[in-house]
């Protein structure tokens, strides 16, 4: 195997940060920027990323919009104040303008054969033959009595799958198949097999989180005026000319005097006093030359799914039915009964995200030429309305990965090696901030400029680092 030699030069072992360090962190998605940001107030940062932009899931595409050039996300598009509270805090500390988005959410399956939209009665009952459908009452009946009972039962039913409590408290087919799972499925870029596998308890705890279990009141949403760069441009400003851009890192030895990195242009790194994997878990484990055994069990645990998303002008993708037309729109081909539900089990989920709805800055009106992001079409949109595509990760949530959650914090410092990333959460942006500022907070002894409740809740901190 190749290594480098160890150099002559000593190096200080230790985090605790009495002189600045000589830190690399690996990664530049929303855990590797805030990591760095937050680091690079007392210490020397390298960040290393694979891409040509930094950004990972925050990525703002131009393009042309009738005779407009706008911005649009085709990746993180939407937080909110109450469940997202670190990210709110560094928006407002980086003075990042942002506007209230609508979160509507809407289900079309067997090729637009079953459609609905949460958006309201019309919404609701755009096709009218819905009114007449006992399996469609009894979808409603079922989704309010989740909503009412699931929460106290949590704590219950604890790591027990999604699958097994719809079982064991007598949920049907139709609350599942044609609400529930396909709501899993949007939020988590995962198949409805998966989230039938998904903990019931930390399903129902993040639903919660985040307002979903309710019919009113709901949290406003939120999207970054301009498009989410808005705020890489600011997080990074600072360490701009520490940033290397495509640049992946193939190979980290971790060497008595320090950590080296190597680089697809073949050569090590000098040495560092430590480094930052801000990398999905499979790819952070993949990286090591020496992988513990402990590295290898809890990070070998995480898997992740590849998702296609493509941003286009194409109504072929969304609900038959106009007045269906959400933000959110979850979609299926015609691969089930005429009873109903979602398809095959384990197709791709395909979501379409109705841009002009969710990004107040482009085009309003029903005038304006419409912007989708489709996530998995089962048929690429018509080559004149193809605008951009990328493929995003996501991780998988199963019962081994949430267990395995409980122990990311054990591994950290090890051998001069610290971990983050959204895996250490559920997945999402203030998972990702809250694990790169947690691991900035204990290996730099540094602290991010606010204070917020609950700043780590969303990842398993021990009660020391967390207190």
């Amino acid at each position: 195997m190749d290594r480098p030699e160890t150099t002559d030069a000593p190096r200080h072992p230790s985090s605790s940060a009495d002189r600045p360090l000589r830190i690399a962190v690996v990664g530049g998605g929303i855990a590797g920027m805030s990591c760095a940001w937050l680091l690079s107030q007392r210490h020397h940062v390298e960040l290393f990323e694979a891409d040509r932009r930094i950004g990972g899931h925050s990525h703002t595409v131009d393009v042309t919009s009738g005779l407009l050039q706008v911005a649009v996300d085709t990746g993180f598009i939407v937080y909110n104040e109450p469940a997202y509270p670190n990210l709110t805090a560094l928006f407002r500390h980086l003075d990042v303008p942002t506007r209230a988005s609508d979160m509507s959410f809407a289900v079309s399956l067997n090729d637009g054969a079953l459609e609905y939209a949460g958006t309201d009665l019309n919404g609701l009952f755009a096709q009218r033959g819905n009114l007449l459908r006992p399996r469609f009452w009894q979808m409603l009946r079922e989704l309010l009595r989740f909503y009412r009972e699931a929460p106290g039962h949590a704590a219950t039913f604890g790591d027990m799958a999604l699958e097994d409590y719809l079982d064991a408290r007598g949920y049907g087919r139709a609350f599942r198949d044609d609400h529930l799972y396909p709501m899993g499925a949007a939020i988590w870029s995962a198949t409805a097999s998966e989230i039938g596998r998904y903990p019931m308890a930390a399903f129902v705890r993040f639903c919660e989180n985040h307002g979903l279990l309710q019919v009113s009141g709901r949290p406003v949403w939120r999207t970054v005026d301009g498009g989410s760069r808005e705020y890489v441009q600011r997080l990074t400003r600072s360490f701009q000319e520490h940033i290397h851009r495509d640049d992946p890192v193939n190979a980290i030895a971790r060497l008595a005097d320090g950590v080296r990195l190597r680089t697809r242009r073949g050569a090590w790194t000098p040495t560092f006093d430590h480094v930052v994997l801000a990398t999905h878990a499979d790819e952070s484990l993949r990286l090591l030359q020496d992988p513990t055994a402990a590295e290898q069990r809890v990070l070998g645990a995480f898997s992740y799914t590849r998702n296609l998303a493509v941003l286009h002008h194409d109504p072929a993708l969304m609900p038959r039915r106009r007045a269906v037309w959400s933000s959110w729109n979850y979609l299926s081909a015609g691969q089930s009964s005429a009873k109903g539900g979602s398809g095959g089990p384990d197709q791709p989920p395909c979501v379409t995200y109705w841009m002009n709805r969710l990004q107040p800055h482009l085009p309003q009106g029903r005038s304006a030429v419409p912007l989708f992001v489709t996530l998995n079409p089962p048929v690429p949109p018509q080559p004149e309305h193809l605008l951009h595509s990328d493929v995003y990760e996501h991780p998988r949530f199963d019962g081994a990965a949430m267990a395995a959650q409980r122990e990311l914090w054990s591994l950290q410092g090890t051998q001069r090696t610290w971990f983050c990333g959204a895996y250490f959460g559920s997945g999402f942006h203030e998972d990702g901030l809250q694990a790169g500022l947690a691991v900035a907070e204990a290996l730099g002894q540094v602290r991010r400029p606010w204070t917020v409740e609950g700043e780590s809740a969303r990842i398993h901190l021990p009660r020391a680092v967390s207190a």
